[in-house]
């Protein structure tokens, strides 16, 4: 067995637009990176933590890349110790599954330490309960991308139904986090309690257009089909210059713009990566005419997924 591994998990788009808790998608960058290092004394314990702005807590059981670590031995009846080193190369809070990449870092480098028992697709339900311990709801959009890779449809949750979807070969995404914080409870606690069956029947439609589109590798369906009826026009309200910066985005060539995860990011989805590069900057220069810090990411779609280092 290994003394020490290095492992990387990718950030995520969740909800994807229309998508609401059933769509996601990895990125190239940015990620989260773990070292686990075998240790004599039983049980999991974090050694470091850097990139997080002394946000994050040490205590194995409240990190989510401790929760992950220590699910996953008490599985496989291992009892060893475990040192994990975290370094988070993303904002925390902000759209882009940052507690889900620590904790599929930890659970791919772990799952190799100890002989690659199980396979990525039984290694999922070990993030989605560490997902449910770390924010209250086992929401697979964000770790079932960041772990398997690709585009993915959440068809159901119990029984657990992942679905990886085919992606175009140019089909690029531009994302945008602004210098503000968003916390997952307050961007559900805005939601609908009720909608409409109108709305729903969009949605609905829309959902399925966006599923043919990227079969079909048809970027005007996949474009028609970004609309969110329900839950966009109720978090907009948190996210400073939204509407503008979509606004922008879309007369800029994209094939569509929405939230990323619960926000405050921003993403677009193109078709090639000229495009993207030039929405990007158009998205960058509303926060910039504001005095408005913020990242700027491009990538493809990351059809890997976590991977060893």
């Amino acid at each position: 067995m290994k003394n020490s591994v290095k492992a990387f998990a990718p950030a995520t788009v969740a909800n994807v637009s229309c998508g609401f808790d059933i769509f996601g998608f990895a990125l190239e960058k940015p990620g989260d990176v773990v070292i686990l290092t075998i240790t004599d004394t039983p049980g999991v314990t974090i050694k470091k933590v850097e990139g997080d702005c002394g946000k994050l807590p040490w205590e194995a059981d409240k990190n989510t890349a401790g929760i992950a670590a220590t699910l996953l031995l008490r599985h496989l009846k291992k009892k060893i110790g475990v040192e994990i080193e975290l370094s988070k190369k993303m904002p925390l809070s902000s759209g882009l599954g940052s507690s889900a990449a620590s904790s599929v870092a930890v659970l791919t480098g772990l799952n190799d330490l100890l002989g690659s028992p199980l396979s990525k697709d039984e290694l999922l339900p070990f993030a989605l309960e560490t997902e449910e311990a770390a924010c209250g709801s086992a929401h697979a959009d964000n770790v079932a991308p960041s772990l398997l890779g690709g585009f993915v449809l959440i068809r159901s949750y119990d029984p657990l139904d992942v679905i990886k979807l085919p992606v175009p070969d140019d089909l690029y995404c531009c994302l945008i986090h602004p210098d503000v914080e968003v916390l997952t409870k307050d961007a559900r606690s805005i939601l609908p309690a009720e909608i409409k069956l109108k709305d729903a029947v969009t949605q609905w439609g829309n959902i399925a257009g966006f599923i043919a589109g990227l079969m079909q590798r048809d970027y005007e369906l996949i474009s028609r089909s970004m609309q969110d009826v329900i839950i966009e026009p109720a978090r907009a309200k948190l996210i400073p210059h939204f509407h503008e910066v979509k606004e922008a985005v879309l007369s800029s060539g994209a094939l569509g713009c929405s939230i990323s995860g619960s926000g405050p990011s921003i993403f677009a989805l193109c078709q090639s990566l000229s495009i993207t590069e030039s929405v990007a900057e158009v998205m960058k220069a509303v926060y910039d005419s504001k005095d408005f810090k913020s990242n700027i990411y491009v990538s493809k779609i990351n059809n890997e997924g976590s991977r060893l280092l």
